[in-house]
């Protein structure tokens, strides 16, 4: 909505400006050096085109919407920084070619080459520096927490996606390039199994980048340079302690050597077990049954924590607290609800009941 209204400003701003410079070109003489010829005798035909020659710049925004920060400013500071050299060595060289034919020659050699020189040195190295003013450090605000950098297991696993659904994670998620790289070597692989998890967790990724309205997912050009014949493993880590991320993985081994050299790992299987339900089918616990049900013979209790409990064949025992055999347990995002039966009364043995009646004879 903003871009929108600031890319309609503009364009009444272009307009005005366009509209008075033919404006006063339209008094001004034929012969006049103020004006191009082509402005004085037809006025209307070059405000349009001056006017769609000012969108140019609209519709290359329009073309590209989403713009790297960092490629930006590598531009910005390569040209201011490129001109700034370019006119001091003109002015330093200028006492020595004033008198030379090879003047104009060096100075547009030096003003078109130093810029793209310090553009291309800058966009090459732009991930080892940090444009810094005075004692403020601008750093990029990134959504929610710190980032999330998925494995190779994590992916095949493709639990991640279905987390990713339920939103609950609002951090980004990053894939370093070797991930990648990996997962295509496995979905390349001979073994078909093997070749079957690598395809498996291309698509997850595939999934997580269409899934992409609440979390930013991006792919990381990480730099391998130093990183010849590391472990896909210890890069991960590395990385991770660079850009101040956890690791999700479902690797053991991975998880402990991240949590020994201070990375916080999200082990998958950690967070399935600790949503699991706290009431499994055949368990038993105590409650108190307070309500009939709905359905005929059930009765209603609530756990601790407001959970409801149906017992079936419970009608009979509202208002007593009594045991409960868990038979299944229902949940989904409404919440869940544990269904049960009475524990069965065991009345004495038949050994017992034999005892008790020859002694009475």
């Amino acid at each position: 909505m903003l871009l929108t209204v600031l890319r309609t400003l503009f364009a009444f701003i272009c307009a005005g400006a366009v509209a008075a410079y033919c404006g006063a070109a339209a008094g001004a003489d034929v012969n006049s050096t103020s004006f191009p010829p082509m402005v004085v005798k037809n006025p209307l035909l070059s405000f349009v085109l001056l006017l769609l020659l000012t969108q140019i710049i609209t519709f290359i925004d329009i073309l590209i919407p989403k713009k790297r920060l960092e490629v930006i400013s590598a531009v910005y500071f390569g040209l201011l920084v490129g001109w700034l050299l370019s006119l001091m060595l003109i002015l330093g060289l200028d006492p020595f070619l004033s008198q030379t034919p090879w003047r104009g020659f060096v100075q547009i050699i030096l003003s078109v080459s130093l810029p793209y020189i310090c553009i291309s040195l800058l966009m090459q190295t732009k991930d080892d520096f940090r444009f810094i003013i005075p004692y403020v450090e601008f750093s990029r605000e990134v959504k929610g927490g710190r980032p999330f950098l998925l494995d190779t297991s994590s992916l095949i696993d493709g639990r991640i996606a279905d987390i990713l659904e339920t939103k609950i994670i609002d951090s980004e998620l990053i894939v370093p390039n070797f991930i990648l790289q990996e997962l295509q070597d496995i979905a390349d692989s001979s073994d078909k199994m093997r070749r079957n998890r690598g395809r498996r967790g291309l698509d997850v990724l595939s999934k997580l980048q269409a899934n992409t309205q609440d979390v930013e997912v991006r792919l990381y050009e990480a730099d391998q340079k130093d990183m010849k014949g590391v472990s896909v493993d210890q890069r991960l880590v590395a990385l991770a302690k660079e850009l101040g991320g956890r690791v999700v993985t479902n690797d053991f081994n991975l998880n402990k050597v991240a949590s020994v050299q201070g990375v916080h790992v999200v082990n998958l299987n950690d967070v399935a077990n600790a949503l699991k339900p706290r009431y499994l089918p055949g368990e038993q616990l105590n409650l108190k049954i307070i309500k009939m049900g709905e359905g005929p013979g059930q009765g209603v209790g609530y756990l601790d924590d407001g959970t409801m409990v149906v017992c079936e064949q419970g009608s009979h025992l509202v208002g007593r607290e009594t045991g409960i055999i868990v038979t299944s347990v229902l949940q989904n995002s409404a919440g869940r609800m544990i269904f049960g039966r009475p524990v069965p009364y065991e009345g004495p043995s038949t050994s017992t009941v034999a005892g008790t009646s020859a002694a009475q004879r």
